[in-house]
């Protein structure tokens, strides 16, 4: 794509321009204001003031970037044209294209034809943009910074007067803290929702399942709790160096049956030895991702594996797979780690409880045992040595443990009494 020198005027005829009347820019504001002190969503207001912009502008395609939590990318979060299931896929670093441009520098872009020739433009296999002539892109302010940027483009040449770009200014500076309050809101619900599912994680943890029942639930929470489209918990098999997976709500036979990988050979291997998070943008085009074959036909994108950490030792895995191309925030990463640290815990409390089981049957089998060889020694003439390898005998030749045999020993001579 050649790129060329930014236009800044264009010899149009003045009725491309657009004119706007005091009363019809007044009725504009009085929408912005109504919008300000509604009860709607962030979907809502967004909708709204595409509405708003778009009968100000008649523009061919409005567009509306918010910077995601951590401020790193913007999202395309409204539109007028094109699927809603491009909303929040498309992602630009500040910087990047004009709307990165508009974010980083707080300042409109107004170009009024060959915008695609502008030496920032990006385009989108998923976006027509490259088909827009004329191109208007105003930043969002929410107390003195950018928040996000609205995008205003005409198919043909068009020349944005300068109270028209004032006024679109002016819409966004308006909007910018209703929006702000409004992902403030969704927020807030989220993070209701997350501690929900931390809570029932945890209760699961200190309940008396068996660690099979609590590791499935914890998957099936944590892929509600992020949206993902499969979850897996894998855990270290120190002897062998594997990681099996152990749990997931995936439906899928053959991720189920998927082999083990090796700790020193795979992306996740390097979860456990550095017991760090690892994000993934697309595992399909990973060349370290050992199943990119299994990935491309259960159609998964990106993923995030965080190590499963307990008395600083990492034991297991827990991976998240989304089905579209997702940015993983650092809100989200510190969520599954903390599910991940409580999904070590329940492992490790069952091997603890485990070799206390253990333990005590090996203290009551020795108990039994010391019992029986008593008996025999005192039927048979027996000394001890003698007597534990009678028992030890009859173990192998009727293929029952020693605790069993000590155990008849025992009835017989109760019986004799």
């Amino acid at each position: 794509m050649t790129a060329t020198k930014i236009v800044k005027k264009s010899r149009l005829p003045i009725s491309s321009k657009l004119n706007i009347s005091r009363e019809e820019e007044l009725k504009i504001l009085r929408r912005i204001v109504d919008i300000t002190c509604s009860d709607l969503g962030l979907r809502g207001i967004l909708d709204e003031v595409v509405g708003i912009v778009n009968e100000m502008t008649k523009a061919d395609s409005i567009f509306i970037y918010l910077f995601e939590s951590g401020k790193k990318s913007l999202a395309l979060m409204a539109s007028k044209t094109g699927s809603k299931k491009i909303l929040g896929k498309i992602n630009l670093r500040v910087g990047e294209g004009i709307t990165g441009w508009v974010a980083e520098h707080n300042k409109p872009v107004a170009i009024t034809k060959n915008a695609y020739q502008d030496p920032r433009f990006k385009g989108f296999d998923v976006l027509p943009e490259d088909r827009y002539e004329a191109f208007l892109s105003v930043p969002i302010i929410y107390k003195g910074r950018v928040s996000g940027v609205i995008n205003v483009q005409h198919k043909r040449p068009h020349e944005y007067s300068v109270g028209s770009v004032n006024l679109l200014n002016t819409i966004a500076k308006q909007v910018g803290g209703v929006i702000e309050h409004a992902r403030l809101f969704e927020d807030t619900k989220q993070k209701a929702s997350q501690f929900d599912s931390l809570v029932k994680v945890s209760h699961s943890i200190t309940s008396e399942r068996y660690l099979d029942e609590i590791l499935s639930l914890i998957v099936v929470v944590t892929a509600e709790m992020l949206n993902s489209k499969i979850c897996s918990i894998m855990l270290l098999d120190e002897k062998s160096e594997e990681l099996r997976i152990k749990a997931t709500q995936s439906l899928s036979e053959e991720y189920k049956k998927k082999p083990s990988v090796k700790v020193h050979s795979s992306l996740v291997g390097d979860v456990v030895k550095t017991k760090k998070p690892l994000i993934v943008t697309d595992v399909r085009e990973e060349t370290r991702y050992v199943y990119r074959d299994l990935a491309i036909k259960e159609n998964l994108s990106s993923m995030v594996a965080v190590p499963m950490v307990v008395k600083d030792k990492a034991i297991g895995v827990i991976n998240v797979y989304t089905k579209e191309m997702h940015q993983f925030s650092d809100e989200e990463v510190n969520v599954l780690q903390m599910v991940a640290n409580q999904a070590a815990v329940a492992v490790e409390n069952t091997k603890l409880v485990e070799e206390a089981s253990k333990t005590r049957e090996a203290l009551e089998t020795r108990k039994l045992v010391e019992r029986a060889k008593g008996i025999l020694m005192r039927m048979n003439s027996l000394d001890e040595e003698a007597a534990h390898r009678l028992i030890h005998k009859k173990s192998m030749d009727t293929c029952k443990s020693m605790k069993e045999i000590a155990e008849s020993i025992i009835l017989m001579d109760e019986f004799r009494k």
